[in-house]
């Protein structure tokens, strides 16, 4: 097992004790860095992002089954390697990386975290740790809607007619910057405050969704959309239909129940609605990195957190206002 210097026995994590509470239920904890399994990494935490999910199972989403109180949350880190198990290969002691952590263990909001080398990937110079952090969760999920409607990124692929619905969250963000690289014609909708950071990271056309052309997601050119990738757990698929061209897809990030439902009834329909569910893995997170260092994606910041202020940002995650990513720098 290799170590970087002397390793401290302990570590300050925030954790909380049960279901609900939001930001006041965080509480900060004096407790034994971890100890490494042979196929781990150790990490000194620099830099976290908090995601929707995070504070939906701190609100109960898989009650009763997770998580196991005490909870220390976060699954998405970027940091410096200080100890690898017997078993690891790839990384070393002193690498940069990022790592996107197993949900129901989660670990994140710590100054330390044991990792496995296989959700762990070298960060490249230049990328800093909290781009790097902001990108697993909510940079692979928009990744995969844009691959699930077929988008090249080598300048091979046909450009499409999309929509992209809440475009100036943490996933939409980085959805509209994908669509571009991939070549499409992008409408997006945001809320008032946002329409100029929406245009400004490539959306050709920005509706605010609280006008009547955006509640009806029409764009200038009353253009019908190939695809829509929602990212709302708002949208309906009565409101998406008539905007869709005849072949037209929704690809839903958030499904609520109709869509759901929607997802089921429209299998044999030449308009569809389908559903996606992460499962994109390193290789994919590479890309993204490759990106960010070619100054080609970016992560839209909505807010830089001190670690004794994860309250602040926890709370800021949880109220569903957030430009971009919520980022906790140790």
């Amino acid at each position: 097992m290799e170590t970087a210097g002397i390793k401290p026995s302990s570590m300050r994590a925030v954790q909380y004790r049960g279901y609900g509470g939001g930001g006041a239920a965080l509480e900060y904890v004096e407790i034994p860095v971890p100890s490494l399994k042979k196929d781990e990494v150790l990490i000194k935490v620099e830099a976290a992002s908090i995601n929707p999910a995070d504070c939906r199972i701190q609100k109960g989403l898989l009650r009763p089954f997770l998580p196991k109180f005490p909870f220390i949350p976060v699954t998405d880190i970027a940091g410096e390697i200080a100890e690898v198990g017997s078993a690891v290969r790839e990384l070393k002691v002193g690498d940069k990386v990022v790592s996107k952590l197993i949900f129901w263990k989660a670990g994140g909001l710590a100054e330390y975290v044991a990792a496995s080398e296989s959700v762990t990937v070298v960060r490249p110079a230049g990328v800093s740790a909290a781009d790097a952090a902001g990108l697993p969760i909510a940079g692979l999920t928009a990744l995969q809607a844009l691959k699930a409607i077929g988008t090249k990124f080598d300048g091979t692929g046909s450009a499409g007619n999309i929509l992209i619905t809440a475009a100036s969250g943490g996933i939409g963000t980085y959805a509209v910057q994908l669509a571009k690289l991939g070549n499409h014609n992008v409408t997006a909708t945001c809320g008032a405050r946002n329409l100029e950071l929406v245009g400004s990271i490539g959306a050709d056309e920005v509706l605010d969704y609280k006008t009547p052309e955006g509640a009806a997601l029409k764009n200038s050119s009353g253009k019908k959309y190939d695809y829509i990738v929602n990212t709302t757990n708002g949208g309906k698929w009565s409101a998406f239909k008539p905007s869709l061209g005849n072949h037209g897809r929704v690809v839903d990030i958030a499904p609520n129940f109709g869509n759901f439902v929607a997802s089921i009834l429209t299998l044999f329909s030449k308009k569809k609605l389908t559903t996606i569910i992460l499962s994109l893995g390193m290789e994919d997170l590479r890309f993204l990195l490759e990106l960010v260092k070619e100054g080609k994606l970016k992560t839209v910041v909505d807010s830089r957190h001190p670690f004794d202020k994860a309250a602040d940002a926890w709370e800021k995650s949880l109220s569903g206002h957030a430009t971009g990513k919520v980022i906790i720098e140790m």
